[in-house]
């Protein structure tokens, strides 16, 4: 929450971690620090949930996709370069798509 007082529109958060690190509910609290109402629950089959807050947020989750190709097909870097906050669950999936400025966040499980 106390993150979310920082971004901005633009802003790209890559999330990386194993299943079960916490790679959602940290996206649920990044949400409540920019007071996104709605529930926020992982997107794992519909790739992306957007929501209205303080400014747009699209929570993302790459587990799904296996390559890059598919990455562009579904248009991941209009969500980059949009005018929200990006939160990337599995954003080592792609790398090479991410812009030079984004903040990359590391959860591991103790």
């Amino acid at each position: 929450m106390r993150l979310a007082g920082q971004l901005r529109p633009g802003d790209v958060l890559a999330l990386v971690g194993d299943l079960g690190t916490g790679k959602t509910r940290w996206v649920q609290g990044v949400c409540a620090g920019l007071e996104v109402t709605d529930v926020v629950n992982s997107p794992t089959f519909t790739l992306v949930n957007e929501y209205d807050g303080r400014f747009p947020v699209y929570h993302i989750d790459l587990y799904r996709l296996a390559d890059a190709a598919e990455l562009r097909t579904f248009g991941l870097e209009d969500y980059l370069y949009g005018a929200g906050i990006c939160l990337i669950e599995w954003a080592d999936r792609a790398q090479e798509l991410l812009p030079p400025a984004h903040l990359t966040v590391e959860l591991h499980h103790l």
